[in-house]
This record gives C-alpha cells, structure tokens and sequence, in this order.
C-alpha cells in the first residue's frame, strides 16, 4: 500500500481516477466530494474539497478533457465543478427526482442524469435537450454513455440492463440470474462487468448481441453495492470492493484470483485503476478512507518491470508483498 488518505468524515462510496490519471475523486456519506491530485512522485495531495450537497454524494463523473467534473448523490442536483479553482459552475434539477447517477456524453457538451426512471439530458447552460421515461422498476442506479454517444446503458429491472442506442432506437438486454447491484463499462466500450447479489462478477461482450464471457468470485457481499472495475495494462486484470474489508484482484481472461489486498478496517465499496499508470489502484471504504495501492515511481524506475516472472494465468510463483503487487504480479509484456 502506497498511501491513505483521510480527509472525509464518513463513509466514502464511490471513487474514480480522470482519464489523465493526474486526478482522482472521491465521493462521501458526509456530503462532499474531494479532488485529489497526483504528483510526479505518485503522491496524491488534497486539492479541492467540494460542498454544496444537501445529502450524501454517491457519483462522480470527469469530463473527456478532465478540465470539469459532475458529482450526484440522493438529492434533486447534479453539480458541474472546474476543477483547476473548485468552483460549483452549474447546479442541474429534475424536480421530483432523485439524481442519483450521472455521466458525461464524449462531447464534452452534454450530460445526463438518471433518476428513478427518467433519463435526462442538459447542455452545459442547464437546457433540457431531452427526457423520456425507461423501463425500470429499480432504484439502483448505475448509468453509462459509450463513447460514440449514442449507446446508452442502464439498469432496467433488478436483473435486466438495457443497452439502448438513441440513433437507431434499438433496444439490447442483459438478463441475468440474480439481482444486479452494479455495472462498469469496458475503455473500448465492448465489455461490461456486471456485479451481482449471488457474490459473482460477470463479464459480458457487448459489442453485438451480448453474450456472458466469464466470471469471477471469491469477495464477499451480503448487504451492500460493491463495484469492480478494469484495469492494469491493457485492462487485462479485474478488480473489485468487498464487505470482508479486502480488495479482490483477478485475471481478466482467465478468471483466476491473484492477489487480495488487506488494510481497510470496513467494506471496499468501489475501486478505480488509474487508467494512465497501471500499477495504481485505488480503494474507498466504510471506515471514511481512501487507499492507494501499487508500486512508486521511484521503484519501477530501480525494478525491469518487462523482466517479471510470470506464469501463463498473469501470477508470479513468489513475492506477494502488497507494496509490490502490480510489479510482481504481472505486466503489459506477460498479461494476455
């Protein structure tokens, strides 16, 4: 572990890395959200602390140019922030509607929200663009736009999500044999990894007719929303939260467990891989911190990454030390 960081004062729900990877943000039980900057030497510093929701902050969302982020939570607002100063720009509303997820269209023009049921779109001066009703009876409420911006991907019943393309108005299921509690998009926009109240973690190919690919199980959930994400080198390594307090760490292809990392003291509800270093991870928990995982700058440049040892399913025969797990385990020359 490289470092913990402890500036909110509850629980902490939902983190993710900028597309930079020079940011990270967290969002928090306690209301706020926070920015986090990381420096060259893989540090990360406190830069903004945002306030101004009424209720606990349950997403965020950064902006394809990293310059703005959203941030929504069990409340009737999305809020725009710029990042560089911290300034709330814009506060968006649906009367009557919990915003409680939120997502940038690849433009950088446009937004959405999603609210028990409705699907909102705004552009930045806070113009409805358009709102129609989906089909769910849920109140989950995980939300993404692919990156072409017309495929739209959304919870639909509580073991449904609907992939919905707003050019053609096609409309694609995922059904799946438990309730679903969370999803994550893929980078390339062709995989989603679904979790589940059963304690698995499917992968689906979403490229056309979604077909499930592999599973991975092992972490813990019993009460409440764990969400997993891609990562390391060319995304090839699945991690996820857990209620046992650890974050669980698999071989994306072939579905082994290869590392779990021990530290916090309450459940791992959300993990975010830093998408420009892949031998970053990050972890938000129940016991009101933040942990980075990984490797320091400074010892990949003392350490041959391209020179591990790695087995055919991406693991080492030895060195588990959890300082070292991203250089140790596996690396872009040795994963599948």
């Amino acid at each position: 572990m490289l470092q913990v960081l402890r500036a909110h004062h509850d629980e902490v729900w939902f983190i993710q890395f900028s597309n930079n990877g020079k940011y990270l943000a967290s969002a928090s039980n306690d209301k706020s959200a926070i920015i986090w900057e990381v420096d060259e030497d893989g540090e990360l510093l406190l830069r903004h602390t945002l306030s101004g929701h009424q209720k606990s902050v349950m997403m965020v969302a950064w902006s394809p140019d990293d310059c703005q982020l959203l941030t929504c939570g069990q409340e009737e607002t999305i809020r725009r922030w710029d990042v560089k100063s911290g300034k709330c720009l814009h506060v968006y509303e649906k009367s009557a509607t919990g915003l409680i997820s939120c997502a940038w269209f690849p433009d950088g023009k446009q937004l959405s929200g999603l609210a028990d049921q409705n699907f909102c779109i705004w552009d930045l001066d806070g113009k409805e663009v358009d709102c129609w009703k989906g089909q769910g009876s849920t109140g989950t409420s995980d939300f993404a736009v692919a990156k072409d911006g017309n495929l739209i991907i959304s919870m639909s019943k509580q073991n449904t999500i609907l992939l919905f393309d707003r050019e053609t108005k096609q409309e694609r299921i995922i059904e799946e044999g438990s309730t679903i509690t969370s999803f994550c998009l893929s980078e390339d926009g062709d995989f989603l990894l679904v979790n589940l109240v059963s304690e698995e973690i499917h992968l689906w190919n979403i490229r056309n007719d979604p077909v499930r690919v592999n599973r991975y199980n092992g972490h813990k959930r019993t009460r409440f929303v764990i969400r997993s994400c891609f990562g390391g080198f060319e995304q090839a390594f699945i991690a996820s939260g857990s209620e046992d307090s650890q974050v669980y760490i698999w071989h994306r292809a072939t579905g082994d467990l290869i590392e779990t990392l021990a530290g916090h003291s309450g459940t791992v509800n959300c993990v975010s891989w830093n998408p420009a270093n892949p031998h970053m991870l990050a972890s938000a928990s129940d016991d009101h911190t933040v942990r980075i995982w990984g490797a320091k700058k400074s010892s990949l440049k003392r350490k041959d990454v391209g020179s591990s040892n790695c087995n055919s399913n991406g693991s080492r025969s030895n060195g588990n030390a959890h300082n070292n797990v991203f250089v140790q385990k596996c690396n872009g020359n040795n994963t599948k």
